[in-house]
């Protein structure tokens, strides 16, 4: 899942991976590449540690290609949070894998990096250990807080493994797996704000259009924007432009907030972006992902383009 939604500290809205670039992985089965896309160790790098070290042993197909399992990520995993902690590969070698082991879930257990939350995240994932991933977010959140965590750890994992609202992942139990924990942390910190009295309160309608279905990177948004005191109607995923249309009519909102990963909705998302600027032309409308590109390419009185929290505040404020 590539989130080209709404970008947060450059990763687009979490456009997260665009599909050009998006990774295509086969959980279970990962070619070298994949290896280093997954840990951040480069693929020649890893060919020296497995001829000089020989922490890692491949797999090989009939055609003598290398390949790796599960157990090979999850151990090369942990030998990358050691090394990134500052042990050297020749030390890292030299020890079991229990001592690997234990070392690896003593420098995770205060989790202040992001960058081995993510590969403790990764883990998490391949072994469907729920417990383990609301660990790994509730230690992030206390240490960083929620909307840090989301910004720094969460949606980089996404995009780091190529899940972000990929519409060509091929293990989709895993991309359902994360995604739902996710989704459910943040319904729950939206339910757990105090809202005050909505007397005066700017309005917001947040929806997703037709057939776009990947709505992590709008509830946290919607997460920020009610926590910044406006009132929300949260219409979610697929919603038709009519139905939108019918609840403003009612409503009679402020600011519109939408946005698309894939395209898949749009043949011309032009003249999608013409007809909202038009039918809501007393609302400022924001939109992320290919949207924005769209926006960027026409000046419009009441569409901007969202592409950071930054922007978000700032159209907000």
């Amino acid at each position: 899942m590539s989130c080209r939604f709404f970008l947060v500290n450059n990763m687009t809205l979490l456009v997260i991976i665009t599909f050009r670039n998006s990774i295509f992985i086969t959980m279970g089965h990962y070619s070298i590449l994949e290896l280093e896309k997954l840990t951040g160790i480069l693929a020649a790098t890893l060919r020296v540690w497995e001829r000089r070290y020989h922490i890692i042993k491949p797999h090989r197909t009939k055609t003598n290609r290398r390949w790796y399992d599960d157990d090979d990520l999850r151990h090369l995993l942990n030998i990358t949070i050691l090394y990134r902690n500052g042990i050297k590969i020749s030390k890292i070698a030299a020890f079991s894998q229990s001592e690997i082991e234990e070392k690896t879930s003593i420098l995770t257990r205060d989790i202040v990096n992001y960058d081995t939350g993510i590969d403790s995240m990764i883990m998490a994932m391949i072994s469907f250990n729920k417990n383990a991933v609301n660990e790994i977010l509730l230690r992030s959140i206390i240490n960083k807080g929620f909307e840090e965590t989301f910004i720094g750890l969460v949606f980089p994992f996404l995009r780091k493994v190529g899940i972000l609202w990929h519409t060509g992942y091929v293990n989709t139990g895993a991309e359902h797996f994360i995604s739902n924990i996710f989704r459910s942390r943040l319904i729950s910190a939206i339910d757990a704000l105090i809202q005050p009295d909505s007397r005066g309160r700017k309005r917001v309608i947040m929806y997703l259009p037709d057939n776009e279905l990947h709505e992590l990177s709008l509830l946290f948004y919607a997460y920020l924007i009610i926590a910044l005191g406006y009132e929300v109607i949260y219409l979610g995923q697929s919603t038709p432009v009519d139905s939108v249309i019918e609840v403003n009519e009612k409503w009679h909102s402020d600011i519109l907030v939408t946005g698309t990963v894939s395209g898949m909705p749009f043949t011309r998302p032009g003249e999608y972006l013409d007809g909202l600027s038009t039918t809501f032309s007393k609302q400022k409308i924001l939109v992320a992902g290919l949207l924005a590109d769209e926006a960027d390419k026409k000046s419009y009185p009441n569409v901007f383009s969202l592409r950071s929290v930054r922007d978000l505040k700032n159209h907000l404020s």
